[in-house]
């Protein structure tokens, strides 16, 4: 964003009287609403900090960091009295003063269009730091961020003006600088969390494809079984050296059996097949649980991949495979049956398999929204709730998510909900409910 872009900007900013509200929405993103109604982002990622309008941005998640605690304390229904851009400098400053019965707090909040400084800072009325979205100590630059000390002002740098046409209108401009840095950030992440999901999906497969078959496994356990049986009931015709005899079996045809190398005496090599046969029996019963299992991670994965390929925006996206840090990938490994998405600051939760649908009835609170396709098998969705009422827009979310990790059609479809309490579980992941209601959601 130049500096003659952002005095444009300012001095249209100046024609709003109050922020109404204030919230980071997304790791870099800061949402102002100005006036009650007016809603500016300020997108504060290092290399590419700019300004944007669009007519809708969720909330990836709620933020308590301390900067994020200050913001709202400083800056929620306060009144502007100036909004600036420091000469020489591509730095946007707003003064506002939120006052309350106790006592009126002027602060500054600075967005600082550095390039790979890109900062918010947070100011007192004499220039002390509040807090600040990316702290730098001293040692790193001579200008020191941190809370508790006196800003440092930036020296100006001699801007030659770019012969840049004015800016007829700043509301369409910041739309249009959203939606085309959406289009090529849309695309890229695309690719990017398709080729992790193809990965995923690889591999997966890769593991599916080498399970042996349960019938094949059967038929190994009834051979060793047999020849364990065979080697018990001629013990004394053999000798403990004999690392090969021919027996007749029980129907009367001869037979050749090689005893294991680790075995020393026939009685061990007899013990040696049983414990094999018993092992592959087992293998042979639990093979279609693990097959039924993998098979539905990677349905899973394949609705998550139609997920990302139709997102209409980055946000959307992200909704769907959101960057995490290693401690919450590690949390959430440990119910490898069931996928989290975190919307406007709602925990929601779906089943990959019968499993994960188990297993998010068996933890879900009384107050949760489950949720479920009408009259049709699907994945289950839990909304937690904390016993207050969930907004439509999360309820709809989430609903949609029950239709796109289902396996059906393109079409529309009826998603039923309800409290947990009034959802009873039967045999396995089916259920009985009561007191619910329904939403209507399209897939694509």
């Amino acid at each position: 964003m130049t500096r003659s872009q952002l005095v444009q900007i300012a001095s249209h900013l100046r024609r709003y009287r109050k922020i109404s509200a204030i919230e980071r929405v997304e790791d870099t993103i800061v949402r102002i609403v100005f006036d009650r109604s007016e809603a500016y982002y300020f997108d504060m990622r290092r290399g590419d900090a700019h300004i944007f309008r669009a007519p809708a941005y969720h909330r990836v998640r709620n933020y308590n960091a301390p900067f994020d605690v200050v913001l709202k304390k400083r800056f929620n229904n306060a009144r502007i009295e100036k909004v600036e851009v420091l000469e020489g400098n591509r730095i946007l400053r707003i003064t506002a003063n939120a006052s309350s019965k106790y006592k009126a707090q002027r602060s500054v909040l600075q967005f600082e269009f550095t390039g790979r400084n890109t900062n918010i800072i947070i100011l007192d009325e004499e220039g002390v730091i509040l807090e600040a979205f990316r702290h730098i100590d001293a040692h790193t630059s001579f200008r020191e961020v941190k809370v508790g000390v006196k800003l440092l002002d930036l020296p100006p740098r001699p801007f030659t003006p770019k012969e840049e046409a004015p800016i007829d209108d700043i509301d369409a401009f910041l739309q249009e600088a959203f939606t085309s840095r959406q289009e090529i950030r849309l695309a890229a992440l695309k690719r990017q969390k398709i080729q992790l999901v193809d990965k995923k999906l690889q591999k997966l497969r890769k593991i599916y494809d080498a399970l042996e078959d349960e019938a094949v496994l059967r038929e190994k356990s009834v051979a060793l079984q047999e020849e364990g049986n065979l080697l018990l009931s001629h013990l004394h015709t053999m000798r403990n050296y004999q690392r090969e005899v021919t027996l007749k079996d029980f129907s009367g045809k001869e037979r050749t059996i090689r005893l294991p190398e680790k075995s020393r005496t026939p009685a061990e090599a007899a013990n040696d097949f049983f414990r094999r046969a018993k092992k592959l029996k087992q293998k042979a019963k639990f093979t279609h649980i693990e097959r039924e299992n993998i098979a539905g991670k990677i349905a899973f994965l394949e609705h998550l991949k139609s997920a990302v390929e139709n997102a209409k925006t980055v946000d959307e996206v992200h909704l769907y495979l959101p960057k995490q840090p290693k401690t919450q990938q590690k949390r959430k490994n440990a119910d490898a049956n069931s996928e989290t998405f975190f919307f406007e600051g709602y925990r929601i939760r779906l089943g990959k398999n019968e499993k994960g649908n188990i297993s998010l009835l068996k933890s879900a609170k009384m107050s949760d929204i489950w949720m479920h396709l009408k009259d049709i098998p699907s994945t289950h969705v839990i909304i937690s709730n904390e016993k207050k009422s969930v907004p439509y827009e999360v309820l709809e979310f989430a609903a949609k998510l029950c239709v796109q990790f289902s396996a059906v059609a393109p079409g529309s479809y009826l998603v039923d909900f309800t409290q947990r309490r009034n959802v009873k579980m039967r045999e396995g992941a089916n259920v009985n409910y009561v007191n619910y209601d329904t939403i209507k959601v399209s897939k694509e």
